[in-house]
């Protein structure tokens, strides 16, 4: 199996703004960088939705979510999983199918 490679940042911005520019079409800059043209696709949408932010003031940042809030919102997560299958199941053997 393939490793996956995990691109820095400025790779990233460089490849999305050249493609935002359209001076190639994806397939060639896929080529060019060795990159899935469905990957630059989605750099490049993330580069122009995330663009307003390079002129956001400096007090109006998104706030960031603690390691700790993350795994609460990660066993949230899991516990309504268990609940919808719970009664997903509970409803279908009730409903005898």
């Amino acid at each position: 199996m393939k490793k996956r490679k995990n691109h820095s940042p400025d790779f990233k911005a460089k490849v999305a703004l050249e493609a935002i520019r359209e001076e190639l079409t994806l397939a060639e800059l896929s080529k060019k960088y060795d990159v899935h043209p469905t990957q630059l696709g989605t750099w490049k949408r993330a580069a122009i939705e995330n663009m307003a932010t390079a002129f956001a003031r400096r007090g109006a940042a998104p706030e960031q979510v603690s390691a700790a809030e993350l795994d609460k919102l990660h066993s949230k997560i899991g516990q309504l999983v268990v609940e919808r299958d719970f009664l997903a199941n509970a409803s279908h053997q009730l409903l005898g199918t």
